[in-house]
Order: structure tokens, then sequence, then C-alpha cells
């Protein structure tokens, strides 16, 4: 299980460094933009963009926190402006 508060704190970090979730049954969940996710008490809300309009979500997953196992930083370079 991952708490709430530590999530965020990945989330929430300055700047940003994209994650990926991995859960118990193996299945990982990669996190590129903090603004595709919302953190409630017991899970997650997990938002998939519209491919040729990234302000829009054509889907969602929850995901139970009691599910995941940890976090890990996806190897992504940081943009030299730390957006």
């Amino acid at each position: 299980m991952i708490p709430s508060n530590e999530l965020n704190s990945y989330l929430k970090a300055k700047p940003f460094r994209p994650i990926r979730i991995h859960m118990a049954s193996g299945e990982t969940f990669d996190v590129r933009h903090p603004e595709l996710v919302k953190v409630s008490r017991n899970t997650i809300v997990l938002f998939t963009p519209v491919v040729d309009d990234p302000d829009l979500f054509d889907r969602w997953q929850t995901i139970s926190l009691m599910l995941m196992e940890h976090v890990s930083q996806l190897d992504v370079p940081v943009p030299p402006n730390g957006q």
C-alpha cells in the first residue's frame, strides 16, 4: 500500500518527475503529467487524454492505493526550465 500523502509528494514535486506506479498484480501505470491524477483517501483516478487534444480526457481508471506496491521514477530527461 502507498499512503495518499506519499503519492501526493511525488505528484507535487518541483520539478515534477514522471513516475511509474507498480501494482501487486505486476501491472504498471506511467504518470507523465501530475494533472492526469486525482488522489483520494483510498484510490486514485488516472486520466488518459484524447490523442489529438491533450486537454480532453476520454478514459479514466480508478486504482486502489491498497493494491499499489511502490512508485519509481521514469528515466525521462527533465526539461531545462524544470517544467
